[in-house]
């Protein structure tokens, strides 16, 4: 079974993008458009990691 991983939605995709960029920057992580095969997996993980604080948080202030 093939996984698909992509985002088909263009609006959907600018907007993780931009997420993903703001993420980056909150950690010190130089993210470009494009091509980022050259990040450290140190790197690459603060980004996703910070990418899901984010989602938490936006998450626990929606239950208030």
């Amino acid at each position: 079974m093939k996984s698909n991983n992509q985002i088909n939605i263009p609006e959907a995709r600018e907007a993780m993008d931009k997420f993903k960029m703001e993420a980056a920057s909150e950690v010190g992580v130089n993210l470009k458009q494009g091509y980022n095969g050259d990040l450290t997996s140190r790197e690459a993980g603060s980004v996703g990691g910070q990418m899901v604080k984010k989602m938490i948080e936006a998450y626990e202030r929606n239950l208030k």
